[in-house]
């Protein structure tokens, strides 16, 4: 049943994955192990056929929004020491950029490792990242940008967090098309993610979780 409920998610096959959800919880499947042996793994396939480009972009939206469909029937069900996420993270498409595609891809790889998500939207300024690390507390902040003359905003939201004194309160980790792990370090980012697959590796390494 687990396995099916993989494949589906795999296959994005969204009635066929809040079908067998509810066949599982008949069965006496316990919720927490729907999401962790199901969910999961079937979303940790998707990544890795997404990294190796044996799927686009709208498959891996299909299959997340399977996982979402499943989520939002077992979510009622699991007790918040079920859920309890691998960790917090913010992400958010930076000051001067509207694209959110990468950025939305990213959050939902990250939710189908495990992982709670607070999405900051797009075109957002430097003082908002700091408010949502002063007030969430997230174990991560993502920054997303995908032009060229954007990339600068991603270096000034680093230098508002030092100027702030909350940089030392949570990783940064910075992804997009013009992104590159030497501008990543030269940002004194703490991690730099090619793509949504590696975003969730280096989210766990991150949190020691790798």
């Amino acid at each position: 049943m687990l396995h099916e409920i993989s494949k589906a998610l795999v296959d994005g096959d969204m009635p066929e994955v809040k079908r067998l959800t509810e066949e599982a919880l008949r069965d006496g499947v316990k919720p927490v192990v729907i999401v962790n042996k199901g969910l999961i793994l079937g979303m940790d396939v998707v990544g890795i056929r997404f990294k190796k480009k044996e799927i686009s972009v709208p498959e891996v939206l299909m299959s997340a929004r399977a996982m979402h469909a499943s989520l939002e029937i077992l979510k009622p069900l699991l007790s918040r020491s079920d859920m309890e996420p691998l960790g917090v993270i913010a992400i958010g498409t930076v000051k001067g950029d509207i694209h959110d595609i990468g950025k939305n891809l990213v959050a939902m790889m990250l939710e189908g490792a495990g992982f709670r998500v607070i999405d900051i939207g797009i075109d957002v300024p430097s003082e908002r990242f700091v408010e949502i690390v002063r007030e969430k507390k997230p174990d991560i902040l993502g920054l997303s940008a995908l032009l060229n003359v954007t990339l600068s905003s991603m270096k000034d939201t680093i230098e508002a967090l030092e100027n702030a004194g909350v940089k030392g309160d949570v990783k940064v980790m910075v992804g997009g098309a013009p992104v590159t792990q030497e501008f990543a370090d030269e940002i004194k980012a703490d991690a730099y993610a090619r793509d949504a697959r590696e975003a969730v590796l280096k989210a766990k390494e991150l949190l020691g979780l790798g």
